[in-house]
């Protein structure tokens, strides 16, 4: 843990709960502070996803989400400290990139929806440029997407978020899984009861 409870729980976020009454719930976390870096729990959790949300800020302290996503597990952890994910070309519009230019706080909102879980990341984020080697490590070879540069993200914390209110989807990989799943069990039951029934006309024509 670090004692970086003010990026998490703002000064203005704890008079907030001061005047609403959930400041005592808080105390112990505050004082213990937050994770920063990556543990096994966020490394696993990192690996299943496919989609995530990235905030920055402009130096006029505009903000601005914008989405990623890739293959699963298209955001990579190349250290305890450092996420990175290869940035492919999209509308051209740089949002993001004319953010982290003059303000590099940045916040990663990652969500899984299938199992109801989501993680919160505050940090700092800069965008990599020319450097074959580090798009190469970072993008996921045979995904539809060309890569033009790297975004490099560094966890000041971190915090794992209730379920509450998520409502559950699944993938299309994942509706996939389930319909094969259930055609299996399908199967099985239509050779089962073909069996059963064989079984029952042999003991009819015996009687008989």
């Amino acid at each position: 843990m670090s004692q970086n409870s003010d990026i998490v729980f703002t000064p203005a976020a704890r008079r907030a709960q001061s005047e609403r009454g959930s400041a005592p719930a808080y105390e112990k976390r505050i004082a213990a502070g937050f994770p920063d870096r990556v543990t096994d729990e966020l490394a696993a959790f990192i690996a299943e996803l496919d989609t995530a949300f990235l905030a920055t800020v402009s130096a006029a302290g505009a903000p601005y989400i914008q989405h990623r996503g890739g293959p699963k597990g298209f955001i990579k952890v190349l250290d305890e400290k450092t996420l990175g994910f290869a940035d492919y070309r999209g509308n051209r519009q740089y949002i993001t990139l004319g953010n982290l230019s003059e303000n590099d706080r940045a916040f990663l909102f990652l969500i899984d929806f299938s199992r109801r879980q989501r993680i919160k990341l505050w940090g700092r984020a800069r965008v990599v440029e020319d450097d074959d080697a580090l798009v190469e490590k970072l993008f996921d070879h045979g995904y539809k997407a060309r890569p033009e540069r790297v975004i490099l993200f560094t966890i000041e914390a971190w915090n794992a978020n209730c379920s509450q209110h998520i409502t559950a989807r699944l993938s299309e990989p994942e509706i996939e899984g389930l319909f094969t799943t259930v055609q299996q069990q399908i199967s099985a039951l239509q050779a089962e009861n073909a069996r059963l029934r064989a079984a029952l006309a042999t003991r009819e024509g015996a009687v008989s």
